[in-house]
């Protein structure tokens, strides 16, 4: 069974930071982009950022979150993670890692149906 493992939220007070990782089991990230997105309370998914397969590693991000995080992979331990700093209270949402089928980021926006493999998120919540 392939899977992906998320860790790493919790809370944290606006302007702090966190990592999320994002640890795959049963099959290999290194061929695949791979995207956070996250969903706030009564809000719909969004994509957060993606980072193309590892002959790449070329990323994109959402404008809300440009500048203050940053996405990376370590394909020796099959893991994705995604750096949050200046943390902001909008921040807070549940957190979700996933496989694309595709080896590129798209340029604009991300299709959430071009994920194949999803995690069962990690919520981060950002107080004042």
């Amino acid at each position: 069974q392939v899977h992906l493992v998320e860790s790493g939220g919790g809370s944290a007070q606006a302007g702090g930071s966190l990592r999320l990782s994002c640890t795959g089991s049963g099959f290999s990230l290194d061929d695949y982009a791979l995207g956070w997105f996250r969903q706030a309370p009564g809000k719909e998914r969004e994509g957060v950022s993606c980072i193309n397969w590892r002959g790449s590693n070329e990323a994109t991000y959402s404008n809300s979150v440009k500048g203050r995080f940053t996405i990376s992979r370590d394909n020796a331990k099959n893991t994705l993670y995604l750096q949050m700093n200046s943390l902001k209270p909008e921040d807070t949402a549940m957190y979700y890692c996933a496989s694309k089928s595709t080896q590129y980021c798209s340029p604009s926006h991300e299709s959430q149906s071009e994920y194949r493999v999803w995690g069962q998120g990690t919520q981060v919540t950002v107080s004042l």
